[in-house]
């Protein structure tokens, strides 16, 4: 049977020699890229060409629910020669695309998160859209689905920060799948074959068509009064040369598989199983990550945040003993509050996230929970900036310049 190993055919695997990430600004990051690298489009790209592959990295359906993520404003067939990177759509960054002459601006939360009725110049939002549209640059964004990816969001972060052996603390959902196993006449057997897999059996990750045929073996059957054999004779016992065909389905699919295996199969009665499938193995992306990093104490491994990350009035906050042992620890960029139960029972020293609030956190910490490190939002999302500009300067060459943006769009200025 094809294996399942077959739906990651991919892995990244290169980690910097240097945990830290410096504020770049506008420059480049010397970061590797987190992703293989996919090859380089001939030529000058179209803005379709970036949004596609922006998107084969970070699925739009991988996206929460309620988000809004993908191409905001631009013409697909533009050409694209400059890409702007940042975390937030501000008026501050737009007015940076339009003076650096960018094509077209990524930005990791989303410009219309909630609907809107107008998009006028007076308010901030318009603001940034006007200035957008009349530098002629586009707006894409990648938010919940670049959180939970490889590469994404909390991977760039915990790479950052030194982790390694990197899990998510709560796996994506896999898809559901089972398996048919049918018996087919050894003539029969291709038309069979290709009937489902036209109906959508043997999709593994990126390969189609997969399926398994076993060396023949003999099937027996006596035709009953009533029956309309295509093979034997009613009443008499008939055997004939068949194959074994396995195929894996996504068990959505299952009803439009059994049909078509039923329509293309040249027997009245075909003998067939399908099984569903057990879970499969922990998925690769989903939310935050879990990791390891050399064994320190709480203390200093707060250090090695703060150093990681670019600098901001918020700081890096810290709740638990700066002498506890650190070895294993979670991440999650972003608003990470609602994975602390998830977080208690990982069996990890210190979980870093941002925008924790009192209670939750002073409860987790009374409770003997791991410590806490609450960082500035918008520098934890920074991490995955250069990542992204070098994964994009590995697919395009030389043909498109990238840029981290140099504008700091955390909301604090002050902390006294």
């Amino acid at each position: 049977m094809t294996s399942c190993s077959a739906r990651h055919p991919h892995r990244c695997a290169s980690v910097p020699d240097s945990h830290r990430v410096p504020f770049a600004g506008a420059g480049h990051s010397s970061n590797p890229v987190l992703s293989p690298v996919l090859g380089s489009l001939a030529g000058m790209p179209s803005l379709k060409d970036v949004v596609d592959l922006v998107h084969g990295w970070y699925p739009p359906a991988t996206a929460d629910s309620w988000d809004a993520v993908g191409l905001v404003a631009g013409d697909p067939e533009q050409p694209v020669k400059k890409i702007l990177l940042a975390v937030d759509p501000a008026p501050a960054v737009a007015a940076e695309a339009a003076e650096w002459k960018a094509d077209l601006l990524i930005v990791h939360h989303p410009l219309f998160l909630k609907g809107v009725h107008g998009v006028a110049a007076t308010t901030p939002k318009g603001r940034t859209l006007h200035t957008l549209l009349r530098a002629d640059c586009a707006l894409l964004t990648a938010h919940t689905n670049a959180d939970q990816a490889l590469g994404g969001v909390s991977e760039a972060f915990a790479v950052a920060l030194g982790l390694g052996e990197l899990r998510p603390i709560l796996p994506a959902p896999e898809e559901a799948l089972d398996k048919l196993t049918v018996f087919v006449p050894q003539d029969a057997a291709a038309p069979v074959r290709a009937a489902i897999a036209e109906a959508g059996a043997g999709r593994i990750g990126d390969y189609d068509f997969a399926s398994f045929t076993s060396a023949p073996g003999e099937g027996r059957f006596r035709p009953l009064d009533g029956a309309n054999p295509m093979i034997g004779t009613v009443g008499e016992l008939a055997t004939v040369d068949e194959v074994r065909i396995e195929v894996v389905l996504a068990r959505d699919l299952r009803p439009a598989v059994v049909r078509a295996m039923l329509a293309a199969h040249p027997y009245e009665e075909p003998a067939y199983d399908v099984v569903e499938l057990a879970d499969p193995a922990l998925a690769e992306t989903g939310t935050g990550r879990v990791g390891v990093v050399a064994p320190t104490t709480l203390g200093d491994f707060a250090e090695v945040v703060k150093r990681a990350l670019p600098e901001t009035h918020h700081g890096v906050r810290v709740a638990g003993d700066p002498d506890r042992p650190v070895k294993r620890v979670a991440v999650c960029g972003g608003a990470g509050d609602f994975l602390l139960d998830r977080v208690a029972g990982l069996g990890v020293d210190v979980y870093v996230t941002s925008d924790l609030r009192h209670h939750p956190a002073a409860e987790f910490v009374e409770k003997g929970g791991p410590a806490l490190v609450d960082v500035a939002h918008w520098a934890a999302e920074w991490t995955w900036l250069p990542v992204l500009a070098e994964r994009l300067r590995a697919a395009l060459g030389d043909s498109v310049e990238t840029r981290v943006s140099a504008a700091v769009t955390d909301p604090w200025t002050m902390h006294l």
